[in-house]
């Protein structure tokens, strides 16, 4: 018993080492970086879209050298149609953690599966069922985080202006 909570606490500190290192390693640019690494693109905008860029926020009319200092370089870059003219689409990506939907329980009272690390079995002498170890089961592998990837904004531009852009909703967790 104790060695399993050990475990599990070791399995949710590794989860969280690795998410913590994964965040810092994609998100190594910041918007001074972005401005430092384009200084002319910066100076060339109007004093109200260095603001905005400064808060990592875009408008429509916004070049793409603008965008890409205020939210940084996009996951994907996809091209498209718009009404008759080629647009390039943006899309960035971000990671939420949640709970593993569970717990899964095993066995024909479940309707599915044989039982928690048991490959069934039959009855004995006094009614008991009698089973054989699963060398497949880990329950804690069931207990560890569930980790999603979506995308959580899109800008789409049209001759190198922003025409469109989107901040969609994380995914919820039940």
């Amino acid at each position: 018993m104790i060695f399993s909570m050990k475990r599990q606490i070791l399995l949710r500190a590794l989860t969280l080492v690795t998410s913590a290192s994964a965040l810092i390693l994609t998100s190594c640019t910041t918007t001074e970086t972005r401005i430092k690494e384009r200084p002319a693109a910066y100076a060339a905008l109007s004093p109200s879209d260095q603001a905005l860029v400064q808060q990592g926020q875009v408008r429509e009319g916004m070049s793409q050298d603008a965008v890409y200092i205020a939210w940084g370089p996009p996951s994907y870059r996809l091209p498209g149609r718009n009404r008759g003219h080629v647009v390039e689409t943006w899309i960035y990506d971000a990671t939420a953690a949640g709970p593993y939907p569970g717990p899964f329980f095993y066995g024909a009272r479940y309707g599915y599966g044989l039982g928690y690390g048991s490959y069934g079995g039959r009855r004995g002498r006094f009614g008991y069922r009698h089973s054989y170890y699963d060398p497949f089961y880990d329950p804690f592998f069931y207990n560890s985080a569930n980790i999603v990837r979506y995308p959580e904004r899109t800008v789409s531009f049209q001759n190198g202006r922003a025409i469109a852009f989107q901040l969609l909703p994380s995914p919820r967790f039940y």
